[in-house]
Order: C-alpha cells, then sequence, then structure tokens
C-alpha cells in the first residue's frame, strides 16, 4: 500500500482551502521538493526537483514548510489499521509498506483484494487520506502494481499473467534502476523485458555483475525476497535547504531544534533510539561538514538531540555561511532501553524528558502545533 501524494494530502486535510490548488511541500527556493500533489504533478512538478524549478513550472503553486509530527501521527493510525489485518508489515517509509496476507483468508473469511480495498475506505472514511494498492506474488511485483494506477489505484498482477505484463515493459520499471543504469542497459541493447531474457544469466553477471542476476530473475517475475516485520532501521535524520546562506547562530540554533524535533518524532513513530547524533552542514562553496558523537545511552529525545546538535555546531565554529544544515541519529536500538539512567552532568535531563513526553501526549491529542518551543519560532 502506497499513500497517495502523503505529505501534500495531509496538509489539504488539515487546511480545505488547499483543495482544489497545487501544493508543493518543500523549502525556499534553493531547497528541494519533498512531494507535491498530483495538480502540482500535473504540470511536472516531481519529487526531489529543485524548488526554483518546480516554481517555474507550477508557478500558481501554493508551498508549505512540511510538518513531520502531523505526518507521523497520521502514519501511526494508517498502521494500526494494517495491524488489524496482519502482523506481517514491512514499513519502507512513513507512507508506504509492504503488506502480507498469506493465511489470512480463513482469519478474516475474505480474500486478499477484499481485505486491502476495506483497508484503503476505511483510511478515506477516517483519516481523510487515500492509498494506491500494488496485490500480487511477490514484493517486486507488489511493487510495480501500486504504481500503475495511481491515485487512488487498485492493481493486481496474478502468477498467470506475469510475463505476459512484464514482457513489454520498459526495464525502467525495475525499483532501483536510476539513469546510470538505464544508460548502462541501454548500452547494451536491453530497453524492454523482452530483451532481458534474451540474455543468458552468466552473461548478465559477467555484464553487470552482482546486478546481473538481480535482473536475471526479475525479468522471469521471480522475486524470493520475504516480507519482514523487523527489517533493520539503520538511521534517522532530518536536513534542510536556507534561502539564503546564512551564520546567523540564531537561525540555525532554531534550525536545529526544528531538525531534533522531526528526527525525535520519527524515532517515537517507530520505537526507536539512537546512540549516535550526527550535525551535517554544507557551506556556501557546497563543502559538507559532517561531526558525530557518540552517547553514553540511546536517545529518542528531542532535547537531547538538540543539545548534543548544538554542542556540535559550537565546535565547528565560524565556518559558515551555510547554504544546508541536518541531524540525524544511528546505531539504533528499541526505544525500551533510551535514556533509562539519566545524565549524571546534567540532572535536569530526566525532568525535561519527562516534560517532553507530557508535551508529547498533548500533541497526539490535540494535534501537532498544540505546543510548540520558542526556540522553534527563530
Amino acid at each position: 500500500m502506497d499513500c497517495d501524494a502523503f505529505y501534500a494530502s495531509v496538509e489539504k486535510r488539515d487546511d480545505p482551502s488547499l483543495r482544489d490548488k497545487p501544493v508543493i511541500i518543500g523549502g525556499g527556493r534553493r531547497g528541494v521538493v519533498s512531494t507535491a500533489c498530483y495538480i502540482a504533478r500535473i504540470k511536472g512538478v516531481h519529487s526531489a526537483m529543485p524548488m526554483f524549478k518546480a516554481l517555474k513550472l507550477c508557478p500558481d503553486a501554493v508551498v508549505v514548510k512540511g510538518r513531520m509530527g502531523a505526518y507521523v501521527e497520521a502514519s501511526k493510525d494508517i498502521r494500526a489499521m494494517m495491524d488489524d489485518l496482519t502482523p506481517v508489515i514491512e514499513p519502507l517509509s512513513l507512507d508506504e509498506a509492504f503488506i502480507d496476507l498469506t493465511g489470512t483468508v480463513r482469519l478474516h473469511g475474505k480474500p486478499p483484494a477484499v481485505m486491502l480495498a476495506g483497508l484503503v475506505k476505511r483510511m478515506e472514511d477516517e483519516l481523510g487520506l487515500s492509498g494506491s494498492i500494488g496485490l500480487s506474488h511477490n514484493k517486486f511485483l507488489a511493487k510495480v502494481a501500486s504504481d500503475l494506477d495511481k491515485p487512488r489505484g487498485f492493481s493486481v498482477i496474478g502468477k498467470a499473467e506475469t510475463q505476459a505484463f512484464l514482457r513489454p515493459q520498459s526495464v525502467s520499471l525495475i525499483w532501483g534502476v536510476g539513469q546510470q543504469t538505464k544508460a548502462a542497459l541501454d548500452k547494451a541493447g536491453i530497453r524492454t523485458f523482452t530483451d532481458l531474457l534474451r540474455w543468458e544469466k552468466i552473461d548478465l553477471v559477467a555484464r553487470f555483475g552482482g546486478m546481473g542476476e538481480r535482473l536475471y530473475h526479475l525479468a522471469r517475475g521471480e522475486d524470493y525476497r520475504r516480507i519482514s516485520a523487523h527489517a533493520p532501521v539503520k538511521s534517522i535524520s532530518n536536513e534542510t535547504t536556507f534561502g539564503e546562506d546564512t551564520s546567523s547562530p540564531d537561525i540555525l540554533d532554531g534550525h536545529i531544534w526544528r531538525l531534533a524535533e522531526n528526527v525525535a518524532d520519527r524515532a517515537k513513530a517507530k520505537d526507536k533510539a539512537g546512540r549516535v547524533v550526527t550535525l551535517k552542514l554544507k557551506r556556501a562553496n557546497h563543502k559538507i561538514l559532517t561531526r558525530q558523537v557518540s552517547l553514553t545511552e540511546p536517545t529518542q529525545i528531542a532535547d537531547r538531540i538538540y543539545r548534543t546538535a548544538r554542542d556540535l555546531f559550537d565546535q565547528v565554529g565560524d565556518e559558515g555561511p551555510y547554504r544546508l544544515i541536518g541531524v540525524g541519529i544511528s546505531h539504533l536500538t528499541k526505544a525500551d532501553i533510551a535514556e533509562s539512567g539519566g545524565d549524571l552532568l546534567d540532572p535536569n535531563a530526566r525532568i525535561r524528558a519527562e516534560a517532553e513526553r507530557a508535551s508529547d501526549r498533548i500533541r497526539e491529542r490535540f494535534g501537532s502545533d498544540a505546543i510548540i518551543k520558542g526556540r522553534a519560532l527563530r
């Protein structure tokens, strides 16, 4: 199940005045598009496009700064609906997941297609959000099917029609085949799945290495990867590009807090905590500076992530101005062992953590903007 223009859909749901307008989620003119609604996509806007290009294509677009807390809350609600169908769910992101419905017919008394139709209907009725379904016999084909008829799509690729469906398709349909790989395949005369089927496995491996074996199996609609409810998440991060380069400590401090809060919200949604905090800075000359530090205990607390990232920023010194800043955590573990012992060097850390969790409960009940830190307004 893949939500339709998820971030933009959440914004339109929460602000009905945006319903019939082209909406772009992103930063200033030098940032990139995080996502765009389908009205904006008709004009050619797409994810990861530079904002200045997006605004040239769609000058009447409403640009909205992302609200990660709101997206995390919506994602948790959707995940709860998925959990009602099966425990075997492998999230790919906040808005997309593989769902294994093997053996659930006897449990629910309905075939998978009916259960999935019920899922997206429930999402629309209860959350005001839509999604597209791809139903098939393996992950590769389910992913392909989910993209065939967006938005509000429902596509099925059965075993019997797999080969007939794949043969005329472009190899760009394969998840992970970007421009560089596509150019290499094109140079070898491979443009469609029919072209791939003419190659022996040994020749594909000789030409493309490990990717060659994967191409051999996917050309035949074969994908033996299992859906794992415990696929490891290695890191959680968030970054922003400024409209103008800045060296202002106050402005940068506000960004560090907002990024730390976004990272913490995502960590809490995934029930994760990180032992390593990373700060990323891009200077005006595009040189990237990265600093990181290991904590005594894993954390998912925004206050701890912010204070650690701010210390890292202070250590960098006056090397600005900067055009981008990012904050992340890694070396992730389950959240139940996070912040268990407090911080001996900061006796008030536990009090601030308890206050933050109380704030989280208020935001969960009354919305992500119910409580805002003063430093977030910088």
